[in-house]
C-alpha cells in the first residue's frame, strides 16, 4: 500500500527513512545471505533500526541515480556507495570471491525501501509508536549489482541495473525455431 498523499502534504511531514536489503544468490555467491542496512540514525543504543519486524544495521550509505528518465526511454543505473567501515564490505567480497572468483557481488539483488519515520516499528521510539504500519511505504525499487566501481578502505561503490538492463541478460531468453514450432512461417496474416 503506498504512502497516503496527505501524509506528504502536511506542514511538517515525517522524515523519509531509507532502508536497503542486499540479497546474495546461492549459485553466484555460494550463499543466500541477506544484509539489512539503513543510512540514518537510530534511537536504539545498538544503532539498529527496526521495520516490519526486521532489524537494519546502521551503515553510512549514499544512494543516487534512482530517477527514471521517461523521455529518453533509458532505465536508471543507480550508484550505491557503502562505507567500508572496519572492512565489512571487503570481508563480504572476499567470502563471495572464494565461491566464484572475481564476481564482486555482481548479480546480488538490492532492494531500496522508503517509508516515513512515523510508520517504523515502536522499538525505534522511546515512547513507542502508535502509527506503526509496515504496509505504508513508497514502491520498492529492485536492482542488481552490475559491477563494483570502487573498493578502498573508506568506501565500496556499486553500479546497479534493473533486471532488464543487465549485460548478461538477453530477451527473448529462448530462440523460437521453425523445427520446434512447425506453424511458424506458414502464417502470412
Amino acid at each position: 500500500m503506498p504512502i497516503p498523499i496527505e501524509d506528504l502534504q502536511v506542514n511538517n511531514p515525517s522524515a523519509i527513512v531509507e532502508l536497503f536489503q542486499m540479497q546474495l544468490d546461492q549459485t553466484l555467491h555460494g550463499a543466500t545471505t541477506t544484509y539489512y542496512w539503513h543510512d540514518g540514525t537510530s534511537a536504539q543504543a545498538n544503532g539498529k533500526l527496526r521495520f516490519a519486524n526486521q532489524d537494519y544495521d546502521a551503515l553510512p550509505i549514499k544512494a543516487e541515480g534512482f530517477k527514471y528518465q521517461g523521455q529518453t526511454g533509458t532505465l536508471p543505473r543507480p550508484k550505491l556507495t557503502v562505507s567500508n567501515l572496519f572492512g565489512l564490505i571487503t570481508s563480504i567480497l572476499s567470502t563471495v570471491n572464494e565461491t566464484t572468483p572475481d564476481i564482486d557481488l555482481i548479480g546480488a539483488k538490492v532492494t531500496r525501501i522508503r517509508t516515513l519515520a512515523k510508520y517504523i516499528d515502536p522499538e525505534n521510539f522511546s515512547g513507542g509508536n502508535s502509527d506503526e504500519d509496515h504496509n505504508q511505504e513508497f514502491p520498492r525499487e529492485i536492482y542488481y549489482v552490475d559491477r563494483k566501481a570502487i573498493e578502498n578502505r573508506e568506501v565500496c561503490e556499486f553500479e546497479l541495473a534493473s533486471v532488464f538492463d543487465l549485460s548478461s541478460v538477453q530477451i527473448p531468453k529462448r530462440v523460437v525455431l521453425p523445427s520446434l514450432f512447425p506453424g511458424i512461417g506458414t502464417f502470412h496474416g
